[in-house]
């Protein structure tokens, strides 16, 4: 469950400073600027490495809580500046973080365990995601994040948009906004190479078309969705922003922790009653957090003056004439966002399941339910300690055991961050070769 390690996922500043080093080495082929400013006044660096007009985005840091993306992105880049023919006709743009404010309040870059990666935990609110933002926002209303990742795409028109993104616990998988072909075979061979399991049922791509193990395909527009309550919509993210180029996005996701329960497709031999157990847990332990969280009423004071200033105040939107939000408040907001969606959530999985459901279907919406009043707990838990509040220590011991079981009960493997990195940057370089092929076809 725990393990040493002298490895860190780089900060926001450690990868300018060595994209920085790498634009200065190589100054005729590498070029780093300046491309947004975050709500807080953050920069949003951009690195770019040839000058063909055919291009890939690689976007890492779109969720704070998934690091990897970084280390990822800079091992790639030095990869592309090195061997001319992984630039052949292509230029590569790596967008070093797309959230940089979520990263400076996720603390976690050398976690010990599951339980020390939740002690330092933060994953903001669906609206002020960069990519989810578009989904769930109208266009005057979203933040300048996902506004400049917007104009990103429209500069760059890439044939090939890449995500990188990370689970704290589970198996590798890929989404696509259109299928790939040839991609499934090189990403379940890197996979097994490097002892990781591959997420063939993931909660996150339910029902979706299948182009290969663990390779899921979004469904096109209209399309009937699993999980009904959920607020979002796929296709209006930033993911598919590309398209209208001609373009398309690829997600990859890879685990800290692994698990092999995530990687058995045997019928579950009986999927209502576990998702039933899943759906009563869940509200269980949320109903657990709610009460905390009102014990504490001074702290929803702050996301509610917040709140209202990320809904409409001129600070979300890069204006001087507004009060800063208080610190506090991304944690609160988050925390009341995931709250919010486990009544619907909870419901839906006592729907009747898919009748091909399997043991890595139910395993992935095991820990979906795991995981989501587990990380309002670890926010919450994280406010409450700043604010020296009493309800702290009740709290803290819920974060500890929730950690505990959800490491024990899904036999949880650290996977070496080298492992991490390499896994993603050759599925990124697989997808870029497939999809160019695909795209000259067209």
């Amino acid at each position: 469950m725990s393990h040493t390690t002298e490895q860190h996922y780089p900060s926001v500043k450690e990868l300018v400073l060595s994209a920085r080093v790498l634009a200065a080495e190589q100054p005729w082929l590498c070029r780093l600027r300046r491309v947004g400013t975050s709500r807080a006044g953050r920069p949003l660096h951009l690195l770019s490495v040839g000058h063909a007009t055919r291009a890939v985005l690689v976007v890492a840091g779109a969720h704070a809580n998934e690091p990897v993306g970084g280390p990822t992105t800079l091992h790639l880049a030095r990869r592309v500046a090195a061997d001319h023919r992984l630039r052949n006709g292509i230029s590569w743009h790596f967008l070093l973080c797309a959230d940089p404010d979520g990263a400076s309040l996720h603390r976690s870059l050398k976690p010990a365990s599951l339980l020390d990666y939740h002690r330092y935990f933060f994953r903001p609110a669906g609206p002020e995601q960069p990519e989810w933002a578009p989904s769930v926002l109208p266009p005057d209303r979203l933040p300048p994040e996902a506004r400049t990742l917007l104009r990103l795409i429209d500069e760059l028109q890439p044939y090939l948009q890449v995500s990188l993104h990370g689970t704290d616990l589970g198996g590798t998988w890929v989404q696509l906004t259109r299928e790939i072909p040839g991609l499934a075979e090189p990403f379940a061979k890197s996979a097994a190479q490097l002892h990781l399991p591959v997420e063939t049922g993931t909660s996150d791509a339910a029902g979706w078309p299948v182009a290969g193990p663990g390779v899921h395909v979004m469904p096109q527009p209209g399309a009937e969705v699993p999980f009904p309550s959920l607020p979002e919509d796929v296709t209006r993210s930033t993911w598919f922003h590309a398209h209208r180029y001609g373009g398309m996005t690829a997600i990859v996701e890879v685990p800290m922790w692994a698990s092999d329960l995530v990687d058995d497709n045997h019928s579950h031999p009986d999927p209502g009653a576990a998702l039933r157990h899943v759906s009563h847990r869940l509200r269980a332990q949320a109903a657990q957090v709610e009460q905390v969280l009102s014990q504490a009423r001074h702290t929803e004071q702050y996301a509610a003056s917040d709140a209202a200033g990320v809904r409409g105040g001129s600070w979300a939107h890069g204006g001087s004439d507004a009060e800063p939000p208080h610190p506090l408040a991304p944690l609160l907001r988050a925390t009341r966002w995931a709250l919010d969606l486990v009544p619907g959530l909870a419901d839906d999985w006592l729907l009747p399941p898919p009748p091909d459901a399997t043991m890595t279907y139910v395993s992935s919406i095991d820990a979906f339910g795991r995981r989501l009043p587990l990380r309002a707990a670890a926010m919450l838990l994280r406010v409450l300690k700043a604010e020296g509040d009493p309800t702290a220590p009740e709290l803290d011991r819920l974060v500890t055991r929730w950690c505990e079981e959800f490491a024990t009960a899904f036999r949880a493997r650290w996977v070496p961050l080298e492992h991490q990195v390499e896994h993603q940057a050759r599925t990124v370089l697989t997808a870029a070769r497939h999809a160019r092929v695909d795209a000259d076809a067209a």
